[in-house]
């Protein structure tokens, strides 16, 4: 009987941490519901300031040794989305990007890490830029908790190619939504 009694209250207790376990989340100052101007694209008929937004995220699970950042649309009228922001090989010990870090002349990304070309072509943030009269746009901004510290790519890597490596060696993600229209 004392054997029983002592299996339910380690069970208990093991559920009970499982219930009290934090997630992997990831938050933002500047990030609600809808992106503003500074998230906006400057260019193809867009006018904002085509800032990333700052993001942080918490409680990464165990065995997290890189993480990656991604923002993608998955509206865009290409058959196959929009990747807006990849970047990659964010040390372990990081857990923000601060706004306007996707501008490579400003040189706010954590060092070590490499951001790869995106649709618009070329490396770093691209912002917002659905078209006229399109229902709005969702903004999936994606952080990955990856297995290993450094993908083998580089800035030259194409953004399917980066997201294949991200989701085989995620140990978790977590998203925010943000929508845009025009």
């Amino acid at each position: 009987m004392k054997k029983l009694f002592f299996l339910v209250i380690m069970v208990g207790l093991i559920g009970l941490g499982s219930v009290l376990a934090q997630e992997f989340t990831l938050k933002s100052a500047d990030l609600d519901g809808q992106l503003t101007e500074e998230q906006v694209f400057s260019g193809f008929g867009c006018h904002g300031r085509n800032i990333s937004p700052s993001l942080q995220w918490n409680n990464a699970p165990k065995g997290t040794k890189s993480f990656a950042v991604t923002v993608y649309d998955p509206d865009a009228p290409t058959g196959s989305g929009w990747w807006h922001w990849v970047i990659f090989n964010i040390p372990s010990a990081v857990h923000e990007l601060k706004a306007d870090a996707g501008n490579l002349e400003r040189g706010l990304a954590p060092k070590g890490c490499v951001q790869s070309i995106t649709d618009f072509g070329k490396p770093g943030f691209g912002g917002a830029c659905p078209p006229v009269g399109d229902k709005p746009h969702r903004y999936v901004f994606t952080v990955y908790a990856l297995d290993i510290p450094k993908l083998d790519l580089d800035a030259k890597s194409p953004p399917a190619m980066v997201g294949y490596f991200l989701n085989q060696h995620a140990i978790a993600k977590a998203s925010i939504i943000s929508y845009y229209g025009r």
